[in-house]
């Protein structure tokens, strides 16, 4: 046999490589596996050393608890239930009334004006027949007697609706919000003052119903 051969041959003293030598993948450790199942069953084992521990009594009074407190739980529900029920009722009630109150306050005021009217024309028909009376007078007549009665029956009926006339005095102070100028003209009143009123102004109450119309002294 020569040199090469020999090389060639295995030496029967060398260990032979075995194929459980070969790395592999490593396997959960038993540990690892128990803490999984101890995670997934860690609520069921609370509940049954609970059971455990207590007695056939002790569980039979927590599961009437729990009952009791199922009830009164429901109860509650039912009675706030019917009390928002009762407030929506009510509230239902209050806005139709409020509405009611509403619609009667506004014929209320729709009746008086109309009343209002009606009894300040009725006043003033005397007036008219007056005037109908006068201008039926011969034309020769004197209805000058029967016009100033007439006219001071007027203002009468003005005075009881507490119409008053704003009719201001020459070389009294200027009222923006009760005379209107309407020019400048010279006088013997002093500077800015009233001179002169062109035509006569109304106010019923606070309330301006025209303006006097007035001319100022320059």
């Amino acid at each position: 046999m020569s040199e090469d051969d020999a090389a060639d041959v295995t030496d029967p003293s060398e260990p032979a490589e075995s194929a459980a030598d070969e790395p592999t993948s490593e396997a959960s450790s038993p540990s690892e596996s128990a803490a999984g199942g101890a995670e997934t069953g860690a609520v069921g084992e609370e509940l049954e050393a609970r059971v455990a521990d207590a007695s056939t009594e002790e569980l039979a009074r927590e599961i009437a608890g729990l009952r009791e407190r199922a009830a009164a739980a429901e109860r509650e529900l039912e009675e706030r239930t019917e009390e928002i029920d009762d407030l929506e009722s009510k509230l239902k009630r209050k806005q139709a009334d409020f509405q009611n109150y509403k619609q009667r306050t506004e014929r209320q005021q729709e009746e008086l004006q109309e009343r209002a009217t009606e009894d300040l024309v009725e006043r003033l028909l005397d007036v008219r027949d007056n005037l109908a009376r006068a201008l039926s007078q011969d034309d020769d007549a004197d209805i000058r007697p029967g016009v100033e009665s007439t006219f001071a029956e007027f203002d009468r009926v003005l005075d009881e609706e507490n119409l008053t006339t704003i009719e201001p005095e020459p070389g009294s102070e200027v009222d923006p919000q009760r005379h209107e100028v309407m020019m400048s003209v010279e006088s013997d009143q002093p500077g800015d003052t009233v001179a002169e009123v062109f035509r006569p102004g109304y106010e019923m109450g606070e309330k301006v119903l025209r303006p006097a119309q007035i001319t100022v002294s320059e």
